[in-house]
């Protein structure tokens, strides 16, 4: 090997790029919080880039990436040929989870200040990522409230037999007391989680309730405004009682079992929002709901949170899974294009792809002003954007990064673990245009 470890890798290595990006950030919430007792710690701006670089390449746990240190070129020139322990690094990441979240704005700034990012239109969709915890450990209500009345008899034939050993001088060899503690811990444990499932039924109940009156108001706004009736039966109110199926997950319990392309998986919904010219992350959220309908006001809110520097947003794209009257009006009061269908894009084909529709009225609602815009030929072509930029975006993390299954557990955990991946995608795709620190 050459003399010095500088000379181990190229000049235009993505190594040497994380670590001139690490040396500009300010670190000093993380520094702040050494205490300066015991023996030497290892600089946080080491620590930082080994994070960031493990999840660029694909390396996410801590035992891993102690191993990369002795196995791979570019960790060692990280690292200056240090091998910090698995456990370390894991503290590490653990203990600093909020100041490591923060590095995501910090990057962008850099990006911003380099001129590879202005935001202006972006574009938003979201993914399943799965939890750390499988869905078989799980205790549904229904299966819960059977459970709690086997073991409430099992405590009653204790008793009796209890009762009946105290008048028998024979002794059966169970030892009662012990049985009895062990199926009252048991009853805790599932009163507790019966608790939990309910306040979620409560949650969702609401939730569905008020999806229900915004369904109802858009129906009667939409037959004021045509002065028809809308055909078929109006939408049925949820149901106010508990589902019997409504289960926790004994490993997270804050994750959810949600549908995706492999079926049924516990997982937390990621959101990203992309920057549909230079395809650097401008926000990253993670959710519990299945469903995005709910989520586009959030991330409006965030966009608009946004550094000055980086941009105004203008416009956004998304999917037909987020469209909702309520969801318009929020892009409207934001100042905010959107793009977002009623319903999934059927392909024009023929000579409809060069006709353009009607004008609209001076009344025309928000609503139908949305469709319009997306029956035009320049706006079919800036929707067509939307594919082109966030997909490619879930395809590097998932199939490129490797990125499948979160290490943490409970969302705020999970947030700023989602956070760190979509930093690192950040730093691997300024790289990639060759932005120079």
């Amino acid at each position: 090997m050459p003399p010095s470890v500088q000379e181990w890798i190229p000049e235009d290595h993505l190594a040497r790029f994380i670590v001139d990006v690490v040396a500009k950030l300010d670190l000093q919430p993380i520094r702040a919080r050494y205490a300066g007792r015991g023996s030497a710690a290892y600089q946080p701006e080491m620590m930082v880039a080994l994070l960031l670089y493990g999840y660029a390449t694909g390396v996410f746990s801590s035992r891993k990436l102690e191993r990369a240190t002795y196995d791979s070129v570019a960790f060692r020139y990280i690292t200056a040929n240090q091998h910090p322990e698995h456990d370390t690094i894991s503290d590490f990441r653990l203990r600093f989870l909020p100041q490591l979240e923060a590095i995501f704005a910090q990057v962008l700034l850099i990006a911003s200040e380099s001129g590879l990012l202005k935001v202006g239109r972006v574009s938003v969709d979201g993914t399943k990522i799965r939890a750390n915890a499988s869905k078989h450990h799980a205790l549904s209500y229904g299966h819960a409230t059977k459970l709690e009345r086997r073991i409430k008899a099992e405590v009653t034939r204790l008793m009796r037999r209890a009762a009946q050993a105290d008048s028998s001088d024979q002794n059966d060899g169970i030892n009662i007391p012990a049985e009895l503690a062990r199926r009252e811990e048991r009853l805790l444990a599932i009163d507790e989680a019966k608790a939990r499932i309910r306040e979620r039924e409560q949650e969702r109940i609401a939730a569905e309730q008020q999806a229900h009156q915004q369904r109802m108001a858009e129906r009667e706004a939409r037959e004021r405004e045509t002065g028809k009736k809308i055909g078929g039966k109006p939408p049925k109110p949820p149901s106010r009682g508990i589902d019997a199926k409504a289960q926790i997950n004994l490993t997270d319990e804050e994750s959810r079992v949600m549908p995706s392309s492999d079926g049924m998986i516990q997982a937390y919904n990621a959101q990203a929002t992309v920057d549909c010219a230079s395809r650097v992350l401008v926000d990253s959220e993670v959710s519990q709901r299945a469903t995005d309908r709910t989520l586009l006001a959030a991330t409006v809110i965030a966009l608009g949170q946004l550094d000055p520097k980086i941009g105004i947003v203008t416009e956004i794209l998304a999917d037909a899974g987020y469209y909702s009257a309520a969801n318009l009006d929020v892009c409207a009061q934001a100042q905010i294009v959107p793009y977002i269908p009623n319903r999934r894009e059927r392909h024009a084909g023929g000579l409809q792809r060069f006709q353009e529709p009607r004008a609209l009225g001076p009344d025309a609602s928000l609503v139908d002003v949305t469709r319009h815009r997306l029956r035009t030929r320049g706006g079919r072509k800036i929707y067509g954007e939307r594919k082109s930029t966030i997909e490619p975006v879930f395809g590097v993390i998932k199939h490129i990064l490797g990125f499948r299954q979160f290490l943490l557990r409970g969302i705020c955990k999970v947030q700023s673990e989602w956070k760190i991946v979509t930093t690192a995608y950040n730093l691997k795709r300024m790289h990639k245009l060759g932005l120079a620190c």
